[in-house]
């Protein structure tokens, strides 16, 4: 039997529940067709957000969304997407497909998904193909309150008040898509760029990303941090920035060749989880970077990119990167979650890649069909960790699966203000049954609940059976001071203590 302890006397700070954050990028049906709909489409939409995806996302409770990309940002010019929709200039999407991309989607809707979705708004600026006076304009644009130039155009395209701007990322993987810069050019092309990201409204400020590494590529962290940060700072304790940003996607069967969503070995499996797991080593080794300029870890590790890629369905456009999602992928977000909980005093944001149609979505759609994936159910299992204080985890027996040295079982925990536990695990194992006890440390549960989700590792939901992977009650034995539960191969489970 696996043991897990939580330690419920000693909160180790609290989740931020940005980490629980989405991405949209101009990429494939994730937008258009996915999120944002003709209103003559015949789908229900208001002002264009399909109603179906709106209400799926609020009930996960999305905290924060990033756009326009990704890639697509660094040749994205916001002008290009405001004003009347017969007016906005059209454009080949170089980086997904070469389609045409016609910028019905904008700054203006994207405020407005926010504004339904009740989220906070993670903007990417353009440095790859932009200019600085572009990125001034457009925070100007979006949060200037009063008499400006392009507080004026706003007001003329339909909307007199500011909206707020919660985080701006000065550009995209500038090491790669952005502009395949070195580490030291952009980092003075960020202190520069951010220079202009002017916080005009003091009531809400706007919190800076700078493009941080690809995976393990520790020599742009610490050249990026050398040149960007400063301590003590006239703008602030952190220097130039609020937060460095971080790219891991798991890719089992290489970059080349990424391997079929739904057609794996038990071997992919494996692979798989061992580099799902890579993540928590990431997460140290740009850590222990940060630390030297930013002991007190004021600067968030923003991982604003992560997820499984594979192969894209087949006769689907190579350039949409549409896949489906099985629980392999619920297991995969299991953990990832899991390790952001319990490094939630470095981690401050993440944002899964992508949010409908891309890559691990959450949703897929197809005309005016929706699925909720098996990740939108995880998701909506560790919900509860948003905002909670993050409680320390130790396993006793818990042994390794795969050949591998990997955990059978990870875990995380936190209690929240009414005071009541959650327990959120994952078994990584292929094949078998693992029973698990979870153990408080100086009290006893009165009552527990929770919900179990499983199935085969390749079962997802179409949509012809779009209910094939949901959540079901888990069933527990209040034992002492702890509870037990089985947890079924490939399975995740949520439980609520107290």
């Amino acid at each position: 039997m696996a043991t897990i302890h939580i330690d419920e006397t000693r909160p180790l700070g609290r989740i931020a529940p940005e980490i629980y954050g989405h991405f949209s990028e101009h990429l494939g049906r994730c937008i258009y067709e996915g999120i944002f709909v003709k209103p003559d489409s015949g789908i229900p939409n208001v002002n264009g957000m399909r109603c179906d995806v709106v209400e799926a996302l609020k009930e996960i409770r999305v905290p924060v969304l990033r756009w326009p990309g990704g890639c697509f940002a660094d040749e994205y010019h916001w002008k290009d997407g405001v004003g009347p929709l017969e007016g906005r200039k059209r454009m080949v999407n170089t980086h997904w497909g070469g389609v045409v991309e016609d910028n019905s989607f904008g700054t203006h809707e994207f405020f407005e998904l926010c504004r339904q979705l009740g989220c906070k708004t993670y903007v990417n600026g353009n440095v790859g193909s932009g200019t600085v006076q572009e990125m001034s304009e457009w925070v100007e644009y979006m949060t200037f309150d009063g008499v400006s130039p392009m507080a004026q155009l706003r007001e003329a395209n339909g909307h007199k008040a500011p909206w707020r701007v919660d985080y701006f990322g000065v550009g995209n993987e500038n090491w790669g898509c952005g502009g395949n810069m070195t580490p030291a050019y952009y980092a003075n092309l960020y202190r520069r760029y951010q220079t202009y990201v002017r916080q005009y409204r003091h009531d809400a400020p706007i919190r800076k990303i700078c493009g941080g590494p690809n995976v393990d590529d520790l020599k742009w962290t610490k050249k990026v941090l050398k040149t960007c940060f400063a301590h003590p700072h006239p703008e602030g304790a952190h220097g130039f920035m609020d937060g460095l940003s971080l790219h891991y996607y798991v890719h089992p069967g290489g970059w080349q060749n990424k391997g079929s969503a739904t057609d794996f070995t038990e071997e992919e499996w494996y692979t798989t989880m061992e580099k799902a797991l890579y993540m928590e080593e990431l997460i140290r080794l740009h850590g222990d970077v940060m630390d030297k300029y930013d002991p007190e870890k004021k600067i968030g590790l923003i991982v604003d990119e992560w997820g499984s890629w594979y192969d894209v369905e087949p006769g689907t456009n190579p350039g949409f990167l549409y896949q489906q999602s099985t629980m392999r992928d619920a297991v995969i977000a299991a953990v990832t979650l899991n390790i952001f909980n319990n490094h939630c005093d470095r981690v401050k944001m993440a944002c899964i890649a992508q949010m409908v149609n891309v890559l691990q979505a959450v949703l897929l759609t197809e005309g005016e069909k929706m699925v909720k994936t098996p990740t939108w159910h995880v998701f909506r299992m560790y919900r509860d960790h948003q905002g909670a204080q993050v409680l320390p985890v130790t396993a006793e027996g818990i042994g390794t699966v795969g050949g591998k040295q990997m955990p059978a079982v990870q875990a995380s925990a936190s209690k929240m203000e009414s005071g009541g536990i959650t327990v959120t695990a994952a078994n990584l194992s292929m094949t078998e049954s693992q029973t698990v006890r979870l153990s408080l440390k100086a009290s006893r549960p009165e009552k527990a609940s929770g919900v179990l989700l499983a199935g085969g590792a390749r079962a997802h939901n179409t949509f012809d059976n779009p209910e094939a992977v949901v959540e079901r009650p888990l069933s527990l034995t209040l034992d002492g001071d702890g509870v037990e539960l089985v947890l079924p191969p490939c399975g995740v489970a949520s439980v609520r203590l107290g």
